[in-house]
């Protein structure tokens, strides 16, 4: 069992490392995409199903309510949060409307849209973006394996290479984290961490 550990540690940094030296700098423009869109009064709306859905709130949250007391909060909502508006809409529509009619209530233009998919292919997630990217907020996703369809619909998408969704998740963690971080600097606060 200790070999597997390791194994499987190794194996995690390994591919958040390789992933990130190849996709550093397209982290860096969307940061500075993102800021300017926080800077004018922009609201992020995060989304995901399952442990991606547990992803977004997370995000959310770090962007909401920042651990270290120097960091701004900034606005964040995570789209899964609502399990009555979801169930209402899921029933009554399609479930791959849940979070398109959400969006289309709330976002403004200067907003910003998160869509996070192990698979690249759920479609209530690539939907929204698809509508999101369409009334003019800036689309970011995290995805996984090829990047399915997501690739198509946002202004940066994040493929982690990997067919393993837990390696694909772990990535995903240090990639908001780093986005979090990152987006703080960019708007002039110290690079604390």
């Amino acid at each position: 069992m200790r070999a597997s550990i390791l194994r499987k540690a190794e194996e995690s940094a390994r591919t958040s490392l390789e992933f990130l030296r190849e996709h550093a700098e397209v982290l860096e423009r969307c940061v500075r995409a993102m800021a300017e869109r926080f800077s004018s009064g922009g609201i992020l709306y995060v989304m995901g199903n399952g442990g991606s859905s547990c992803d977004a709130e997370h995000v959310s949250v770090e962007f909401a309510h920042p651990i270290i007391e120097k960091r701004k909060a900034l606005p964040a909502i995570s789209l899964g949060q609502d399990t009555a508006f979801l169930t209402a809409v899921g029933n009554d529509s399609d479930f791959s409307r849940i979070f398109v009619e959400r969006l289309e209530t709330l976002a403004r233009p200067k907003d910003m849209a998160l869509g996070i998919s192990t698979s690249g292919a759920s479609a209530n997630v690539n939907r929204a973006l698809r509508m999101a990217k369409g009334r003019g907020l800036l689309t970011v996703g995290f995805a996984g394996r090829d990047g399915g369809s997501m690739v198509d619909v946002c202004d940066f998408c994040f493929v982690v290479p990997s067919w393993s969704i837990h390696r694909i998740q772990e990535a995903h963690t240090l990639l908001l984290h780093l986005l979090w971080d990152q987006l703080h600097v960019a708007m002039g606060e110290d690079d604390v961490l």
